[in-house]
């Protein structure tokens, strides 16, 4: 449904290779960077972090991808995959190889409008990423990323580890320790164990938008 939605049944009949459901659980692989890219991945649940390695041997996560999300969209205009792609939280997927996207899109119009649907919000988020979470101090963009990982029903929220978060961000683990340490002594954040926090959405609110 993620990427199918608008297909009709004569549509279907021109998928010839099987669409597997696959589990991935916590740290597994979906692919490296520079791989041929096979597959397309669509996410039922879970989260799934693209990164980047820098010259320096440091490491940058530069996207988060979720329930509804598509990884591997790079592999239809490109031969290879552009990240690496790692399950952060333990994931249903679907894999569709690349083969079907392809064919669909050049002969139904309906997965060709889907498709740029789609890359219309790869781009949004991607100049959301840049904007919320790689300006600002180190402390307003913490707060800027709790508040994109909570639940706005519940106010909870369930965290990384620290060594993702400042992957996130573009800070250290240290500083990102620091910060979080602070959040909850200021009450911002309340540690209901194992990186699960009730997260104080107005507080943190506040704190996003200081500029020092």
């Amino acid at each position: 449904m993620a990427l199918f939605a608008d297909l009709e049944h004569e549509d279907f009949e021109l998928i010839h290779k099987p669409i597997l459901e696959i589990n991935k659980f916590s740290g597994e692989t979906l692919y490296n960077q520079g791989e041929e890219g096979q597959y397309l991945y669509t996410i039922r649940s879970g989260v799934v972090k693209l990164t980047q390695y820098l010259p320096d041997g440091g490491q940058r996560i530069v996207r988060l991808l979720r329930q509804g999300d598509i990884v591997g969209l790079e592999t239809l205009v490109s031969p290879v995959y552009e990240h690496f792609a790692t399950v952060l939280r333990d994931a249903e997927l679907c894999q569709i190889p690349r083969d079907v996207v392809e064919r669909l899109n050049k002969e139904t119009p309906r997965l060709h409008s889907q498709l740029l649907s789609r890359w219309h919000v790869a781009v949004q988020r991607a100049d959301e990423w840049l904007t919320e979470l790689s300006t600002g101090s180190s402390k307003s963009r913490v707060a800027r990323l709790v508040i994109g990982l909570s639940d706005k029903n519940d106010q909870t929220c369930h965290l990384f580890s620290r060594e993702d978060l400042g992957a996130i961000l573009g800070v250290t683990t240290e500083t990102t320790s620091r910060i979080i340490a602070e959040f909850k002594r200021d009450g911002a954040l309340k540690d209901k164990g194992k990186n699960h926090f009730w997260a104080d959405l107005e507080r943190l609110e506040t704190i996003a938008n200081q500029n020092n």
